[in-house]
């Protein structure tokens, strides 16, 4: 019976990478206002961008509005790399443990590349890994791309 698993995609983006990594590493309380399928963050312990502070988030994936809590776990500026710890909320119900990790690589002829590092522990077989998390990253990273180049 295999709980564990592992899903990667990456996406190009026309942003230089310290831009969009810095959306995540210091203005990850504007969130909700640049991506349009999150609705709402909350922040319940910490700061925003504190290592292990609790925020929640309401957001929409495959047509369903969903919520999940998250921390941020580690932060690697020089590398441009971040990771965070999923819980509770709807995830929560099928999954014990949820960790995605971003990495943003700079192109040589211009914008980058993002990484982005799904990994999971499934509470039961019968549960699918979390490709409806893809979905978001997906949005989330065309949205926060486009807002990167306009400001």
């Amino acid at each position: 019976m295999v709980l564990k698993g592992k899903v990667v995609t990456e996406l190009e983006i026309r942003s230089p990478a310290a831009k969009f990594f810095n959306s995540y590493a210091k203005q990850f309380h504007n969130l909700s206002n640049i991506v349009d399928n999150i609705h709402h963050g909350k922040l319940h312990e910490g700061d925003w961008h504190d290592i292990g502070a609790v925020k929640s988030w309401t957001f929409t994936t495959e047509g369903k509005v969903e919520t999940i809590k998250e921390t941020m776990e580690a932060v690697d500026e020089e590398n441009k790399k971040i990771s965070f710890s999923l819980f509770d909320g709807d995830f929560g119900r099928d999954y014990k443990n949820l960790k995605i990790h971003l990495q943003v690589i700079d192109k040589e002829e211009g914008g980058a590349i993002t990484v982005w590092t799904v990994e999971y522990e499934k509470l039961s077989e019968e549960t699918k890994p979390p490709y409806r998390l893809l979905d978001i990253i997906t949005c989330a990273t065309k949205d926060i791309d486009a807002h990167s180049l306009k400001a």
